[in-house]
């Protein structure tokens, strides 16, 4: 009989475990937590984003991306524009800080994910990022289905 693995709960440790370790060493050595250093690696590639933009690339609430963002420009790392297509809308410019803390932050990243896959060989790599993508693409319906088949309603009957 094979033993179960837990996904779940592996995911959730490993999430918190790298997360907080990578926020720590790159609060360190850029002065920008993980999140705020994806925002300005976003505005690399794509200045002048909207905030609602970068709630759906983050798959975070305006109220989170917003507090980031208040850090980013109180840190001189970014600041808010008004929307020149939107009267009510915002969008978000990095500013030279943000570019060289970005520049800084990328080598430190590469290596992050070089050392993560570095006991893995290229087929293994293909399935972890087989898996992750799956899991970003079909988290929703997977967890729905199986919240829906175990309700309170249809285990008590």
């Amino acid at each position: 009989m094979s033993k179960q693995l837990r996904v779940f709960h592996r995911l959730q440790a490993a999430h918190s475990a790298l997360f907080r370790a990578a926020d720590r060493h790159l609060r360190d050595t850029v002065g920008l937590g993980n999140a705020q250093q994806t925002i300005l690696f976003m505005l690399m590639r794509e200045d002048g984003l909207s905030l609602g933009s970068i709630a759906r690339q983050l798959q975070l609430g305006k109220p989170g991306v917003s507090g980031l963002v208040d850090r980013l420009e109180a840190g001189g790392f970014a600041e808010r524009r008004p929307d020149p297509d939107d009267a009510r809308g915002v969008r978000l410019h990095i500013l030279p800080a943000g570019r060289a803390a970005a520049q800084r932050a990328a080598p430190i990243t590469k290596a992050i994910n070089r050392e993560l896959l570095a006991p893995f060989s290229e087929s293994e790599r293909d399935t972890i990022a087989r898996f992750l993508d799956h899991l970003a693409m079909q988290a929703e319906p997977i967890v729905a289905s199986k919240v829906a088949a175990l309700s309170p309603e249809r285990i008590s009957s």
